[in-house]
Order: C-alpha cells, then sequence, then structure tokens
C-alpha cells in the first residue's frame, strides 16, 4: 500500500468515526428531550441537561462511558442546576423506559437499584469532568429579550399570523441535537436562530435597510453576518443529520 493509499484509509476511517459519534450525540440528545418533556422540565432545564452532555464529551472519549447513562445523570444534574427538583426515581424509570419500549415498566429491585447506584457514582464523575462548575449561560434569556423587542418593530398583524416565536424557540431547541451551544456564544446562538426564521418566511425587518445598524448588530454588538452564517449552516446540517438517524 502507497503512502497516498494509507493516508486516504485513515482519514476514511476517521470520517467513519466522526460520523458515528455525532450520529451518537444525536440520538442520545433526543432521548434527553424525550425524557425531559415526560418529566415535565421546563426548557432551560432541558437545554442545560444537553448541554453538560455535550461538555462532558467534549473532553471524554465517546468509547469509554455509556452515553445513555450519561444524559440520564445530565438530567439529575440539570434538575439541581436550574432548580427544577425531580425525583432520581422518575428519571430513572422514564429514561428506563425509552430504552426498553416493550418491556414491563421497572420495578424496584437489583435492575433499580444498580441504576441509581450508577447515576449518583456518574454525578460525582461528570461534575469532576465539569471542572465543578456545571452551570453555564444559556440563549433563552437572550432570546427572550430579542423577541419581545422584535414584537416592538414588527407590523402587528405579520406578528400575529406568521409564526415566528414559536418557530424560534423550535429552532433553539433543536440546536442542543449537536454541540453547536459549546462553540457560539449564547447571544450569538439566540440571534442566528431569530436570524434564519425570518429568513425561512421571507419576513423583513422594517426599516432595517434605512438603518445605520443591522437590527441583529443591535441585539449583539460583536456579532458578524460570519457568525450566523456559520451557526446556520450547522443548523442546517444538523435537520439533515435527523434525516439519516
Amino acid at each position: 500500500m502507497t503512502e497516498t493509499s494509507k493516508m486516504e484509509t485513515v482519514r476514511s476511517k476517521k470520517e467513519s468515526t466522526d460520523s458515528t459519534r455525532t450520529k451518537t450525540h444525536f440520538k442520545v440528545a433526543q432521548y434527553i428531550m424525550e425524557a425531559a418533556v415526560k418529566l415535565q422540565l421546563e426548557s432551560v432545564t432541558t437545554a442545560a441537561a444537553c448541554t453538560i452532555y455535550h461538555r462532558f464529551f467534549s473532553v471524554c472519549e465517546l468509547s469509554n462511558y455509556d452515553p445513555h447513562l450519561i444524559g440520564a445523570t445530565a438530567i439529575y444534574l440539570a434538575t439541581k442546576v436550574e432548580e427544577q427538583p425531580c425525583k432520581l426515581r422518575d428519571i430513572i424509570n422514564v429514561c428506563y423506559r425509552i430504552l426498553h419500549r416493550k418491556e414491563q415498566p421497572l420495578e424496584v429491585g437489583k435492575t433499580y437499584w444498580e441504576l441509581r447506584e450508577s447515576i449518583v457514582n456518574c454525578e460525582l464523575l461528570v461534575i469532576r469532568f465539569l471542572k465543578y462548575n456545571p452551570k453555564v449561560t444559556l440563549p433563552h434569556k437572550y432570546l427572550v429579550h430579542y423577541l419581545k423587542s422584535l414584537r416592538d418593530w414588527m407590523d402587528l398583524e405579520v406578528w400575529n399570523t406568521v409564526p415566528l416565536c414559536s418557530t424560534a424557540w423550535a429552532m433553539l431547541r433543536d440546536s442542543y441535537h449537536c454541540d453547536m451551544c459549546l462553540r457560539a456564544k449564547p447571544q450569538h446562538l439566540a440571534v442566528s436562530v431569530l436570524y434564519f426564521t425570518l429568513q425561512c418566511y421571507g419576513v423583513e425587518v422594517p426599516l432595517n435597510d434605512q438603518a445605520k445598524v443591522p437590527w441583529w448588530k443591535v441585539f449583539s454588538e460583536d456579532i458578524t453576518e460570519e457568525d450566523i452564517r456559520s451557526i446556520i449552516e450547522e443548523l442546517i446540517d444538523m435537520y439533515e443529520m435527523e434525516a439519516k438517524v
């Protein structure tokens, strides 16, 4: 085998591994979100759980840990971080049910106590790898502020007929299927999902073409169009990934 062939083989294996890793994280993020819905967790708690999960695997190898165990632990830790109490027993039951849909609900017994001990121990591991700082700044508060400001600028009929608000929130939620939250500033992520939402519906911000500063620059002074394009491209790639998993 020539040196070029060896390099191509290595590159091919790396791309395959990266693709598998990305798909796994996408599926586990779905699992976290489904569990959060069934546990009736707030959107910020769900986002915190996904962020904790992605932060953990940004410093740890996927092959060394059970991603679903880390996901369940991330949910448990997020309920503490965001101060939305949730019984560990409920988290265990819901997560187990999602992974074993055809089996009977988990009863309190050997399996339950083993899972409980695993999550309790895993929580300490996750906290250590997060350098004892599991708290993160989420883009949600920024999106709330931006949407309120945008509503004041927009024509009332357009605002009431075009689902800009719900679509922006849906895009923000979907962004947590990948680790975009680790690379983009929360303000930038909030601006970008709003920008993408307006693009999707072909809605223009009134008088933006006459303003000295574009509307998105008003919300975040340090963001650039390149930043926005980069985040939107990642969002599109994420939605394309959904069809592959």
